[in-house]
């Protein structure tokens, strides 16, 4: 929370305003609470990123915890699809709303030891890709899958222990990838 204050905060002294909702993605019935707040502040959304993600252990297949598994099925896959659902009806609403879904290389370049974290990139792809069509001829709405590439992030830190930060992106490079996106 404290880092969505600091954001508020920037957006604020930039003559912006925001929101900030804190709350676990676990929680779906938040999620649906968020998208009827949304829909009743505003009437519409024009844009809704899905980049809630996990990394999880890096393991052989085999290997896998069960509970972990789940975990980041839950966070990965569900919360996202649940985010959509939520708030399909506002971005229906919109001239010309916009789903971005950050995925990664190896949602579709299988990695030895990323099984888990893969598996849900994939699933993350294909959900978008096919919310997109079923909603291609009857909306606005344009879906985007972006793979920013290697990002300097907590997470990136975690899967590549030994790397050097200064020699990966920052993630104001993959935020500028996603707003080029929108404007297309």
């Amino acid at each position: 929370e404290g880092a969505l204050g600091q954001v508020d905060d920037k957006i604020h002294a930039a003559g912006g305003t925001a929101t900030i909702a804190p709350f676990d993605l676990n929680d779906l019935d938040a999620i649906d609470r968020l998208g009827n707040a949304v829909g009743a502040r505003w009437g519409r959304l024009d844009a809704l990123i899905l980049n809630a993600a996990q990394l999880g252990t890096l393991a052989p297949v085999p290997h896998l915890d069960r509970k972990e598994w789940d975990k980041l099925i839950a966070i990965n896959l569900t919360a996202n699809w649940r985010l959509l659902a939520a708030f399909d009806p506002w971005l229906r609403q919109s001239a010309g709303g916009d789903v971005v879904a950050v995925t990664s290389s190896v949602g579709s370049k299988p990695r030895a030891y990323w099984g888990a974290y893969a598996a849900t990139k994939a699933a993350l792809e294909n959900l978008v890709a096919t919310y997109g069509a079923e909603v291609a001829n009857i909306s606005q709405i344009r879906t985007h899958i972006i793979d920013p590439g290697a990002t300097r992030t907590t997470m990136r830190a975690r899967a590549y222990p030994g790397e050097d930060p200064a020699k990966v992106k920052p993630p104001a490079d993959a935020a500028q990838l996603i707003l080029d996106a929108l404007k297309r």
